[in-house]
């Protein structure tokens, strides 16, 4: 009868305008699907040039080299006898659609361009494409030359079709348009297609996998019919990490689960599903099958093929499964150490180097460095062959089997304690005591001759000596003080991330590690130029209150009982003079608020898209049982004020993981001015307004 049909999709770790690499990793999905018996194989949204190409997009290079890519698909015999959805940039009548091409034994079927695009957050696809309009309307393509001599066609269907086989109706979407209110599966299901896919080019945020997947299970729980999605997984160049989770789903229910984070450059799934019980679910959903009578048809594009076979009576089908979600403390041991292992070995650096100051943010980028340890050594026990290459390439030896996570941390990561005459012993000892937990080489060094030496040439040329404040100094002083102690420290980070592999006797370099989470560059408490500048930040992104949870997790997970000490601390800069040999600064007072509190005006700000007014009239209720509304005046226009201040810092802000929604990245994703009027005299005035009326 032909009703069991066997589908194949996957997440690959594409990387922007690796085009051999990208090439050689969809042929080894292709190859994974074929070896489990699918007829149907789907990818990733633009997986033939990577997804992150951004202004590359402009350059007519990227659309040959996506051709040429495709005439290497087209021509082997690889893709034989199952038909191929791809993901690729197409110029059409000189306009750039970002485009699926699906094609089975050398010819192509259909090109089908985008209708919902991506412009919100991370995302600028109308910067570079342009959305499919014309509804239900199918045009002839002309195929370059070099496709023409490979399909022997010479035009073939661009538009809004869908593929009729033997067996099924199958119609595509991308990415974008599952999450858009109007989504193409509502109106193609009701037209009798029962299989949806959808290429996808999603990130990761904390918390919002769950998201994805009750879409996916949504689209056919009301209409009925099988939901495929592929996504990009991995870093492909940039601050955003692709967080896999190709799923499979049928009726409502998942019956395929891809994992969220791994090092596996290739993951395909593989599932057999019958077509009979997507025409039961939907028999008996009298309201959708009175709305599908009355439906406007697709162009159907006819394909003589079957995703069954013939004889299928015997032929096993997958059922339901529970899909299990990490928690927030997973995702940030998993997803940032992921993203760590792409960018140290695409950047072809000989390890991590980390100032390690002995507080939460430092010790909580450490242990991502050690967790990225242990995914390194879990993937080469499972047989994974090209983390083993790169593990060897990174450390310089051919013969090297990483096994003990520790034992790799030594060879890839150093940390570094940077005291000064205003570091605690505490803090000394709490870093040093981490470092051997987790194993990394550890240097200890004093930056006193160093800042002295900087202080000493402003005396000379001044004929003024600046003291802090606790001996008499000026504010202004004081900061200053502060300030060049910051910045020698970035200062000889990257001195020792270039040649202490060098003193060692070691070949290669060492990539800097940064450490100031999102609450703080939100705030903008850190100093322009310090450690906060490094090459890349695994938690920028990421809250104080969820770094302490994951401070907690790691505790658990990884025995690492020097975290303790460290969790019960208060957070400090350790910049001003020890008072009896006590820290006598604090990170909240120097703030003028607490961490807790930054999270809520940062989701206010950025998410709820409110401004000093709007926030103080949401807060008032928020917190009503703590606070008068004067209260809530003051604390609004406090941060305010020093957001705006500090806002400059976020253009130089070191690349971030990114994890939260209300993240200050100023390179892409929250695009405001860095020069402030920082009085707000009018938008204060309308508060004082209402805490007179109050």
């Amino acid at each position: 009868m032909g009703r069991a049909v066997t589908v194949a999709t996957c997440a690959l770790n594409q990387w922007a305008l690796d085009f051999e690499g990208n090439l050689e990793r969809i042929f080894r999905s292709i190859d994974i699907a074929k070896s489990k018996g699918a007829r149907y194989r789907l990818g990733p949204e633009l997986e033939i040039c990577g997804y992150g190409c951004s202004d590359h997009y402009y350059e007519s290079d990227t659309l040959l080299h996506s051709f040429q890519v495709l005439e290497k698909l087209l021509e082997s015999p690889a893709t034989q006898d199952i038909i191929c959805d791809v993901g690729m940039p197409v110029l059409h009548r000189n306009v750039r659609y970002n485009c699926r091409v699906i094609f089975l034994n050398k010819k192509i079927l259909l090109i089908r361009p985008k209708i919902s695009l991506a412009n919100a957050g991370n995302y600028r696809e109308l910067r570079w494409f342009t959305p499919w309009s014309k509804a239900r309307h199918v045009e002839e393509y002309f195929l370059p030359r070099i496709i023409q001599e490979v399909t022997g066609q010479e035009t073939v269907p661009f538009g809004d079709a869908v593929l009729a086989t033997k067996d099924t109706c199958l119609g595509a979407e991308i990415c974008e348009e599952l999450w858009a209110p109007n989504s193409p599966h509502i109106e193609m299901g009701l037209d009798g297609v029962e299989i949806f896919t959808n290429s996808s080019g999603s990130h990761h945020v904390l918390r919002k996998a769950h998201a994805r997947v009750d879409l996916v299970n949504s689209a056919t729980a009301k209409n009925g019919g099988i939901y495929i999605l592929a996504n990009q997984k991995g870093c492909d160049g940039d601050r955003l990490y692709y967080d896999g989770c190709a799923m499979i789903s049928m009726n409502g229910e998942t019956v395929a689960q891809g994992s969220q984070f791994s090092l596996d450059d290739v993951e395909v799934l593989v599932a057999t599903l019958d077509l009979e019980d997507v025409r039961s679910y939907r028999a008996e959903i009298s309201s959708r099958n009175l709305a599908a009578s009355k439906v406007n048809p697709y162009p159907r594009v006819k394909v003589n093929f079957a995703l069954s076979c013939p004889d299928d009576t015997a032929v096993p089908t997958c059922m339901p499964i529970q899909w299990r979600h990490h928690s927030p403390e997973e995702e940030i041991s998993l997803g940032p150490a992921c993203w760590l292992w792409d960018y140290l070995r695409r950047s072809k650096q000989a390890g991590f180097l980390l100032p390690l100051s002995g507080g939460i943010d430092s010790s909580a980028t450490a242990c991502i460095v050690y967790s990225m340890c242990h995914q390194v050594c879990l993937a080469v026990k499972n047989g994974n062959a090209d983390v083993l290459a790169d593990a060897r390439r990174i450390v310089n030896d051919e013969t090297y089997i990483p096994e003990d996570p520790r034992e790799f941390c030594k060879r890839v990561f150093t940390t570094c304690y940077m005291a000064s005459e205003n570091s605690s012993q505490d803090t000394c000892h709490r870093a040093k005591l981490l470092a051997e937990q987790i194993g990394s080489y550890h240097i200890n060094l004093n930056i006193d001759a160093a800042v002295k030496a900087v202080v000493g040439i402003f005396s000379v040329v001044t004929g003024r000596t600046p003291r802090f404040s606790v001996y008499g100094g000026s504010s202004r002083e004081s900061l200053a003080l502060q300030n060049v102690q910051a910045r020698i420290r970035m200062v000889l980070a990257y001195l020792f991330a270039q040649l202490t592999l060098w003193a060692r006797g070691m070949p290669g370099g060492l990539l800097v590690l940064g450490s100031a989470n999102v609450d703080e560059s939100l705030r903008g408490y850190l100093t322009k130029y310090d450690c906060s500048s490094a090459d890349i930040n695994p938690i920028g992104g990421i809250s104080k209150t969820d770094l302490k949870n994951f401070i907690q997790y790691c505790i658990e997970n990884f025995q690492l009982t020097a975290l303790r000490s460290i969790m019960s601390a208060p957070p400090t800069a350790e910049l001003e003079p020890l008072v009896d040999g006590q820290v006598a600064q604090t990170d909240e007072a120097d703030m003028g608020m607490t961490y807790a509190e930054l999270s809520i005006y940062g989701k206010l700000r950025k998410i709820a898209k409110a401004g000093p007014y709007s926030m103080f009239c949401k807060l008032i209720n928020i917190w009503k049982e703590i606070c008068t509304p004067r209260e809530v005046a003051f604390k609004v226009k406090h941060f305010f004020r020093m957001y705006s201040v500090n806002r400059h810092k976020m253009t130089t802000l070191t690349p971030s993981y990114h994890a939260e929604n209300y993240s200050p990245d100023d390179n892409r994703f929250d695009l405001r001015p860095f020069l402030y009027n920082t009085s707000w005299s009018w938008q204060f005035r309308c508060i004082d307004k209402q805490v007179n009326a109050l």
